[in-house]
């Protein structure tokens, strides 16, 4: 396990680094650096201050230099200075990562507790109304444009009937609300966004269940259980269940995942101050610094839980072996 956990760490460290250098150039050879953009702005510039600001960011070096630049300092704690928002990359990061980590949470949470239950029910009832409802529930969440739901969510309860709040974060200009207040305060600004991204999550980790949990209850360990005089819980999720969890281990860990990375349509619609509407900005405004911390992070998310979901493997299935 030692070494197995150790050849995929160093393997998600090359995955990073070739993935991060390809982003680099591609973000490189976008029109407009930051020299170009005070040019436009400031047509009097001469072509000696030009020289003179390309040399001090070093956009006068070979693409190569500027990336190992960049490791060096990412490498040393320094992430960079945003230059859209004149500020420390690692103070604009932190409040908008710590948001996007509690809307996809909380909204990862109910999905998974949603979910399960309903796709383990469809699994157990075949081809029953039951069955039917929860397909077509699941086909209409997982089809569903993310933006389109976020709009109408907000047209029932935030216009006809002005229950929570359309959008943002938290309430403007209260200060010294208490800590509780403060939580609930911030739990009525998630209300929305994270009814949003459920429905969808539901639809998709229902239909997972549902497909793992009857292959499982297909088996012929199953029919023995039952044959020993197990009552029908233990069948259902100590051997049935357990033996469905490696597709479900798989999803979950890619929904994880995405905790960090935000997710841009819902923030968009609901004006929620978290990463995916950063880095969509970051993107736009050729704003460097922010743009490759955020995919470096979004990137090593992605592979941590893979490794993760490796690991998890052999918890949920014994004769999963690791050499």
């Amino acid at each position: 396990m030692t070494t197995f956990i150790t050849r995929r760490i160093l393997q998600t460290l090359a995955v990073i680094v070739v993935l991060s250098y390809v982003v680099f150039v591609l973000m490189s050879l976008m029109p407009g650096d930051p020299v170009d953009m005070m040019v436009a702005s400031n047509p009097k510039i001469t072509a000696e201050d030009v020289a003179r600001l390309k040399s001090l960011y070093g956009l006068d070096q070979p693409i190569y230099k500027r990336y190992g630049n960049w490791i060096a300092s990412l490498v040393t704690g320094d992430l960079g200075y945003s230059r859209t928002y004149r500020v420390p990359v690692q103070e604009l990061m932190g409040p908008r990562l710590w948001n996007t980590f509690i809307l996809s949470a909380a909204s990862l949470t109910l999905s998974i507790l949603i979910a399960v239950p309903l796709g383990v029910v469809s699994a157990l009832k075949p081809n029953s109304k039951t069955d039917y409802f929860m397909n077509l529930f699941s086909f209409a969440g997982i089809s569903i444009p993310s933006f389109w739901l976020a709009i109408v969510l907000i047209i029932i309860f935030a216009v006809k009937f002005p229950i929570f709040p359309a959008g943002g974060t938290q309430t403007i200009g209260v200060e010294n609300m208490g800590f509780w207040a403060e939580v609930m305060d911030r739990a009525k600004y998630l209300v929305l966004p994270v009814l949003s991204l459920s429905i969808q999550q539901i639809g998709r980790f229902s239909r997972f269940t549902r497909s793992a949990m009857s292959e499982a209850m297909r088996n012929d360990f199953i029919r023995t259980a039952r044959a020993k005089g197990l009552n029908n819980k233990t069948v259902i999720w100590k051997h049935a269940f357990r033996n469905a969890l490696i597709p479900l281990i798989t999803i979950l860990a890619l929904s994880i995942s995405t905790l960090f990375s935000g997710a841009l349509l819902t923030e968009t619609v609901f004006a929620y101050q978290g990463v995916g509407k950063l880095v969509y900005d970051s993107i736009i405004g050729n704003d460097y610094n922010v743009a490759m911390i955020s995919f470096v992070i979004s990137v090593s998310m992605v592979l941590l839980m893979n490794l993760v979901a490796d690991i998890a493997y052999g918890f949920a299935d014994p004769r999963i072996a690791y050499k």
